[in-house]
């Protein structure tokens, strides 16, 4: 029967090991010690032997166990090994592997740098060259620079921004425009964006891995044109990983092992923040998937790492990867909290996912500015309308994530148009790192505020307006004039009738002064309200109540209906209260638009009545329903009241009929 031959002097090789055993494939492991069969499993589908091998040994194993394939998994400086293994397999016709030592893409060789062994050979190659040099490995050695002939106009050394570090670099002649000090990380753009700056034709970096940033500058180098000089050679040896090998196994076999998939939120950024539960969890992980930012941050030495967000491709990788046992897909702070794991929960739902918590920048933040939570309204603007200033509005306490650099400055600007300049604002950036800034004020003082795009900030409004738990605003709180408006007994009941949720789209065709229009947008907190009026007068009114109220999320469309209806995103929900003889043609837009929107109309004149009973009998509607409202309101008449009778209103209501 053949067996896999596993040479297994390393780590790999008894990982390799330990996999084959668990997926019950016969081989046999060969080993150079009694104490490396002692870490190997005991089991029947696995033999072992720590006999040291002669070249013509190997070949008799190999022949007798009828070996495929063989498994190369020695120490890379047991070349004579290697060497024997390889001249085995070439005589017996048997598929030859070398498993080498976990390495990341940054340790490998690019054919278009030029790999130094130090930074003196650097500076003595750069002698014979002409062009710019971006020089960034560092102050200590900055000196060793000084051979280049017209050094001073042509490097360039970026340095970290400290006194000490640029009185040391000036000390060797490199000032003013020759030197830049700065402190990373530095992103693939930025360090492009200074390639192309400078004109440099060559940058200098070492071989620091991800952590120090080396992929990016590698990167940035190679797509600008300019030369990377590498301090540090790349290991030669060809050959594969051990997740290759086992990806490699799991082909071959038809494997199909059982995997471990960790959704790990790593907290608001620094590692001390990191619960050890997470830690833990990382450490053990096989393979480290999550944004760069977020790998780089987690992944340990000899980790697989995959740098993607995207929910969709994080899991199409996972499926094309049965190799990795122990998986980790790496989130910023919470995995419950404005987080990509509910999606990914439910895309990974047929395999055993587990959970595990970090610490939220809402928690982080709150507690470094010393208040409390619980009773705060909470929500995210990072790609998605919050309608912040709304929610400032009818809260004491909000607390946001923005996802913009101008989020602080826009919000700023919208609270002081809407009349809430009293508003204390606290924002939050780049949490836990050495940079992290928390600065407080009013929305005067961020008007012109530029920060970081994924910052947090916390609104503190005392004399905010309760959200009210009913609709029904009373008629004396909008701004009105000599425009008609649906008085709120019957906006009552005509809101009741549309049934709102809190994401709907709405329409209100005929808005006047906006009081329908504004309660939309109150209910409708998460979506948008199209207020829709054909008169200059209504509309700066619409302007006003929408200013009064706050309604960020309500949008004043000044024209006639049905024409200036067509380019609006469909609508959930319309409210019609003025037609101008248009109401069939209104009608059926927007049952073309939405074939279930709801749709609620207002009707004063007979004929009116008549058109939308009409309506009802000719277009695709269902749950028809016709109320006639009659209001009457007391008025003083000396020492007494009499009941005055307002104009009766007429309330139709219907759904869109798609059977």
């Amino acid at each position: 029967m053949c067996k896999v031959l596993v040479f297994a002097g390393t780590t790999e090789g008894r990982k390799t090991a330990e996999f084959l055993d668990s997926q019950s494939i016969p081989a046999h492991i060969c080993v150079a010690t009694e104490y490396g069969e002692e870490l190997l499993p005991k089991s029947g589908n696995m033999t072992v032997s720590h006999t040291r091998l002669t070249e013509e040994d190997m070949e008799n194993l190999m022949r007798s166990i009828q070996a495929d394939p063989v498994i190369d998994a020695t120490h890379p400086y047991a070349a004579e090994v290697t060497k024997n293994i390889r001249t085995a397999c070439e005589k017996t016709g048997c598929r030859y592997v070398r498993l080498l030592r976990s390495s990341r893409e940054s340790d490998q060789k690019n054919d278009r740098a030029v790999y130094v062994s130090s930074v003196d050979e650097a500076a003595e190659y750069l002698k014979g060259t002409k062009g710019n040099i971006l020089v960034t490995t560092g102050s200590k050695e900055i000196a060793k620079y000084t051979v280049i002939p017209d050094y001073r106009e042509r490097v360039f050394a970026r340095v970290l921004s400290l006194a000490n570090v640029a009185a040391q670099c000036a000390e060797h002649g490199f000032e003013g425009k020759n030197l830049i000090c700065m402190q990373g990380p530095f992103s693939k753009e930025m360090n492009r964006a200074m390639i192309e700056q400078l004109n440099c034709k060559y940058l200098v970096t070492k071989m620091s891995g991800a952590t120090g940033g080396y992929q990016e500058k590698l990167d940035a180098a190679l797509e600008t044109g300019c030369t990377p000089i590498v301090v540090g050679r790349p290991l030669m040896e060809e050959g594969i990983s051990l997740a290759a090998c086992r990806r490699m196994l799991c082909k071959k076999f038809s494997l199909h092992p059982s995997r471990e998939i960790s959704l790990v939120g790593i907290g608001v950024g620094s590692e001390k923040l990191m619960t050890l539960e997470a830690q833990q969890v990382l450490k053990e992980a096989e393979l480290i998937i999550g944004a760069r930012r977020m790998v780089e941050a987690a992944a340990y030495e000899g980790q697989d790492t995959c740098m993607e967000y995207d929910s969709d491709k994080i899991c199409s990788y996972i499926e094309e990867h049965p190799e990795y046992e122990k998986t980790a897909v790496v989130l910023s702070g919470d995995v419950g909290f404005y987080s990509g794991a509910r999606k990914l929960l439910e895309k990974l739902s047929g395999h055993h996912v587990r959970v595990v918590c970090g610490i939220s920048s809402l928690v982080y933040f709150m507690g470094k500015i010393g208040r409390s939570w619980d009773d705060a309204f909470i929500t995210s603007a990072h790609g998605r309308n919050a309608n912040l200033a709304a929610a400032v509005r009818t809260h004491e306490k909000v607390f946001a994530i923005l996802g913009s650099r101008d989020g602080v400055s826009v919000l700023a600007g919208k609270l002081m148009d809407y009349g809430m300049e009293h508003v204390r604002l606290f924002v939050g950036e780049q949490l836990s790192y050495e940079q992290e800034k928390i600065i407080s004020g009013y929305p005067k003082d961020f008007i012109s505020y530029t920060g970081d795009a994924l910052s947090v900030v916390y609104a503190e409004n005392k004399a905010f307006v309760p959200y009210p738990a009913t609709h029904g605003i009373r008629d004396e709180e909008f701004v009105r004039d000599k425009v008609p408006m649906t008085k709120e007994e019957v906006r009552t009941v005509s809101l009741a009738k549309l049934g709102l949720l809190s994401d709907s789209v709405c329409w209100d065709v005929g808005a006047g002064t906006g009081s329908v229009s504004v309660e939309m947008a109150l209910r409708a907190a998460r979506g948008r309200v199209y207020a829709i009026e054909k008169k200059s007068l209504a509309a700066e009114l619409l302007q006003k109540n929408k200013m009064k109220f706050a309604a960020e999320n309500l949008i004043v469309v000044e024209g006639e209906a049905p024409e200036v209806l067509e380019d609006l995103e469909a609508p959930t929900h319309a409210f019609i209260g003025g037609s101008s003889g248009n109401m069939k043609a209104i009608m059926e837009l927007l049952l073309r638009k939405n074939p279930r929107v709801r749709i609620v109309i207002n009707c004063i004149a007979m004929e009116s009545v008549a058109e939308a009973l009409r309506c009802l009998k000719e277009l695709p509607v269902t749950d028809t329903d016709v109320v006639q409202l009659s209001v009457g309101r007391a008025k003083k008449a000396g020492p007494y009241h009499m009941m005055m009778g307002e104009n009766p209103i007429t309330i139709i209501s219907c759904t869109g009929d798609i059977r």
